[in-house]
């Protein structure tokens, strides 16, 4: 099947290996991704609107690269890793239950996100307004409250004790 310069709505791709093909200049609107592997996708001006991407594999996945026309993604039960998700407006984006790893997360607005039950490790947060967003369960994140807004912003101990981790403080 071919995937460049198409528009797709309300469809539901399950269990494909798109690893390497190319969306450029596609639409996906109001579709779902379910145990894909999005690896290395070409999203040269992509449109994705209220597409959802569930129990699939997202490597290198650069959504700096899509068109962010009303711009709206889901993601549940994933693996993320090596992505981009920087200066762009994802405000009430769901990333629950997902591996978030070495992905890229600066200067964005995700504003009443999800984050719950996930793993971010070494996923980089800079200058990112986190307000309201849930971090409930979520592990491994490095968060700065000096470089990032954070209002209201919804936490669970233990791991809450790291966003000290920018403070030079000892804790006993």
């Amino acid at each position: 099947m071919e995937y460049q310069n198409k528009e797709f709505e309300s469809q539901t791709f399950k269990d494909i290996d798109l690893s390497g093909i190319s969306f450029k200049n596609s639409k996906f609107i109001d579709c779902v991704f379910e145990e894909c592997n999005l690896s290395n996708v070409d999203l040269d001006n992509t449109r994705f609107q209220d597409t959802k991407f569930k129990n699939s594999k997202i490597l290198g996945f650069d959504l700096t690269k899509c068109n962010d026309f009303i711009l709206t993604v889901g993601f549940e039960d994933s693996f993320i890793s090596l992505s981009v998700f920087s200066h762009l407006n994802l405000e009430n984006t769901n990333f629950s239950n997902c591996q978030i790893y070495d992905c890229d997360l600066v200067n964005t607005n995700l504003t009443n996100a999800n984050f719950e039950n996930s793993d971010l490790k070494n996923s980089l947060f800079q200058k990112t307004n986190l307000s309201f967003a849930s971090f409930k369960n979520a592990k491994n994140y490095d968060i700065d409250p000096n470089n990032n807004f954070l209002r209201k912003t919804i936490f669970s101990v233990p791991e809450v004790i790291s966003l000290l981790n920018g403070f030079d403080i000892e804790l006993d």
